[in-house]
């Protein structure tokens, strides 16, 4: 099975105002982890196994995003720029879609988020 291939996005990099590149190196490690993490897991499984691993990883970063989104009001609230907050969210959501461009992957990963979804109650006779 390929192994899992993360990037951090160029827009997300250009949104960053800071000239020491701090926060991009911070994020470039942040996706390294993830990147290690996953394929260490997935190494040697099915792709519906592997699909699970990357289907929890995905639900983890949607759950960073939705906070970072959640600073950006408040941030602003306060007075302070909300770049970083932004740039993190922006970053996250990338990453799930770099994890869907992944050919032996997309599908599988599709198929599990849909199974947990019915998994948890939510039916169409509940509409």
């Amino acid at each position: 099975m390929p192994e899992i291939e993360l990037g951090v996005p160029k827009g997300v990099v250009e949104s960053l105002p800071e000239e020491d590149g701090t926060a991009e190196q911070d994020m470039r490690r942040a996706i390294a982890g993830i990147q290690s993490r996953l394929n260490d897991e997935i190494a040697g499984a099915e792709p519906a196994e592997a699909a699970e691993v990357v289907a929890d990883a995905v639900e983890r970063m949607e759950a960073q995003a939705s906070t970072y989104h959640e600073f950006v009001p408040e941030l602003r609230a306060w007075g302070q720029s909300p770049i970083y907050a932004i740039a993190w969210r922006n970053l996250y959501v990338e990453l799930i879609g770099q994890l869907y461009e992944h050919e032996w992957l997309g599908d599988e990963l599709g198929r599990e988020r849909n199974f947990r979804l019915v998994e948890d109650g939510i039916r169409l006779s509940d509409l």
